[in-house]
């Protein structure tokens, strides 16, 4: 095996779930940046960026999360940087919306003449082909969809970087998107929560090696 396939495999197995962080152990700032770097450059669909990420700083912040995210309080606890991923909702992914209309403009700086071209594509794209555009829950399921990819590439720089992290689904949704909107940092127009993470350095090793099924399982090639 070559050197660089065997450090992108170590890497993946140093990786895990960290359910008990030190918090004697803090992650340096630049650290942290390259981590953020590498969620802001995760693919999304239509590179339509639809997520925000919030880095929860505030301890006040965190004691009102604390009883309603079971699955981050030992996070809370101990780790270094806990994140909200928000996703964003219908109001944002309309075709001809104002957030689209930034993308394609300013972010993607496409030229005029080939905008509407672009524009034309998502729309056949969120109102026909994948047609999510129609509902407001399954928009806000595509864009959580992009959220994991941005919260995968962070967990893995961080892995690269010999630092430890947890991606958290274990939360009372609703309550915690109430804490947020009640905080000012949550536009329950345009923002649902999708997931959170938390990075920092692990306080015992992990109990057992990673398992997997095996290759034979979960790949058919046709």
């Amino acid at each position: 095996m070559k050197a660089e396939n065997k450090k992108i495999l170590d890497v993946m197995k140093f990786r895990h779930a960290c359910k008990k962080f030190d918090p004697t152990k803090r992650v340096s700032d630049e650290d942290f940046e390259t981590i953020l770097e590498a969620g802001r450059l995760a693919p999304t669909s239509f590179g339509m960026e639809p997520f925000k990420i919030l880095v929860v700083e505030s301890q006040d912040l965190k004691d009102k999360l604390y009883p309603v995210s079971w699955g981050a309080q030992r996070s809370i606890e101990g780790a270094s940087h806990l994140v909200i991923f928000l996703a964003r909702k219908r109001a944002d992914l309309v075709a001809d919306g104002e957030y689209i209309t930034h993308m394609l403009k300013d972010v993607h700086q496409i030229p005029e003449e080939a905008r509407e071209m672009r524009r034309s594509i998502y729309r056949q794209y969120s109102e026909k082909d994948f047609g999510f555009i129609h509902f407001e829950d399954a928009s806000l399921e595509w864009s959580r969809k992009q959220a994991y990819i941005v919260m995968a590439n962070m967990l893995t720089a961080a892995a690269y970087l010999g630092i430890d992290s947890c991606p958290i689904e274990g939360f009372d949704y609703a309550k915690v998107a109430d804490i947020l909107e009640e905080a000012g940092v949550l536009d329950p127009k345009h923002f649902g929560v999708a997931v959170m993470a938390s990075f920092g350095y692990r306080g015992e090793e992990p109990r057992h090696e990673k398992t997997r099924r095996p290759m034979s399982e979960i790949v058919e090639r046709i």
